[in-house]
C-alpha cells in the first residue's frame, strides 16, 4: 500500500464526508507554523446529532466507537480541506476523545479506539497520536462522541 494518505484514502475505498461548517464563532481548523488544529468533531446526519445521548444508556459500545471514527474521518476531511490535501500531513500528534458517558462507564478508551485505528490506517505509524479518553457528563447537541486532532504539517 502507498504511503501517501491520499492514496491509502483510495486504497481502503474509505469517502470522507463533507468537511464540516462551524456551527459558532470558531473555525474548524486552524493552522499556524507547522501545526493543525481540528476543532471538536460531532457526527451530525439530516441535521440532527447521530445517535444522540450517553453511551452505554442510550447509545450502544459499538455504536460509540463506530461514532468515533466517523468524527475522526470528519476531522481528516476538515484537515484536507484546510490544508488541500492529507499529503501535507506528517504525523498525527495528538487525539482528544470526549464520550459522553453514562454512571459507570469505564471504556471510554475502547471508544476512542474507533477514531485512533482509522488514523493509523490512513496514515500508518505516523497516525498513532498520543491520546486522552475522557469520560464527560454531555457534550453539544448532546451528542454521544466529540473528536479533536492536532497534526503536524509539511
Amino acid at each position: 500500500m502507498s504511503t501517501k494518505p491520499s492514496d491509502r484514502l483510495r486504497a481502503l475505498g474509505i469517502e470522507l464526508p463533507p468537511p464540516p461548517k462551524p456551527a459558532g464563532a470558531y473555525s474548524p481548523v486552524v493552522t499556524w507554523d507547522r501545526y493543525a488544529w481540528v476543532s471538536g468533531q460531532i457526527v451530525v446526519r439530516a441535521g440532527g446529532v447521530a445517535s444522540p445521548g450517553l453511551v452505554d444508556r442510550d447509545v450502544g459500545f459499538e455504536a460509540a466507537r463506530d461514532l468515533a471514527r466517523q468524527a475522526a474521518l470528519q476531522g481528516v476531511s476538515a484537515l484536507e480541506a484546510a490544508l488541500g490535501s492529507l499529503d501535507r500531513v506528517q504525523r498525527v500528534l495528538r487525539v482528544a476523545v470526549y464520550v459522553a458517558s453514562s454512571p459507570g462507564f469505564v471504556r471510554q478508551h475502547e471508544v476512542a479506539n474507533g477514531s485512533t485505528e482509522v488514523l493509523v490506517q490512513l496514515f500508518g505509524e505516523e497516525g498513532r497520536p498520543a491520546r486522552v479518553a475522557m469520560g464527560v457528563a454531555s457534550l453539544p447537541l448532546n451528542a454521544p462522541v466529540e473528536v479533536e486532532l492536532l497534526v503536524g504539517t509539511g
